[in-house]
């Protein structure tokens, strides 16, 4: 498994974007099974490791990334500012969402947001009378880093991120006052 390991180890890293078994196989050669076999080594000595990567499975891909403790600290520009991540999160949380009941709920901005969003590909529209039905696409857990498509196991992980900010806000505030 040594130049298995090594070898699906530099594809992740290099790829940049989560890949797919049968990506890995098309470069490899090896076998799906082995390659599940490795990744899932790959997986547990990630987690094991004291490093600011890790790997994850994304829906059917894998993906080496900063694990999201550390995401903060990195000189890359964010792809989506607050605002239009306020109106992605709200999309996930309340999916399918009418464009109108979006629009009553943040207002005339989430136009431009949606087309952003839409254009990303992380969020579909479809044509509802007279707005829009707004879903998110398969692609919105591989961009995250979520293993799940579930939209219920996505709120819970949006609902667990928005406790998690909320807790570090807090400490932070105590850590002001004191």
């Amino acid at each position: 498994m040594g130049d298995e390991k090594q070898i699906i180890e530099s594809l992740l890293f290099s790829a940049g974007r989560p890949l797919t078994i049968k990506e890995i196989r098309d470069v490899t050669g090896l076998t799906p099974q082995k390659i599940r076999a490795v990744l899932q080594k790959l997986i547990r000595e990630y987690a094991e490791k004291d490093t600011a990567m890790e790997i994850v499975k994304a829906g059917k891909k894998y993906v080496m990334q900063v694990k999201p403790v550390y995401s903060k600290e990195s000189i890359a520009e964010p792809e989506l500012d607050d605002d239009v991540l306020k109106t992605l999160a709200l999309i996930a949380f309340h999916q399918p969402l009418k464009q109108s009941n979006l629009r009553r709920m943040i207002g005339p901005k989430i136009y431009e947001h949606v087309d952003k969003l839409v254009e990303m590909k992380l969020v579909h529209s479809k044509k509802h009378g007279t707005t829009e039905i707004l879903t998110l696409t398969s692609y919105f857990p591989e961009y995250f880093g979520i293993s799940t498509s579930n939209p219920e196991e996505i709120k819970q992980f949006l609902m667990n991120k928005m406790v998690e900010e909320i807790k570090k806000d807090g400490d932070s505030l105590n850590d002001e006052m004191v």
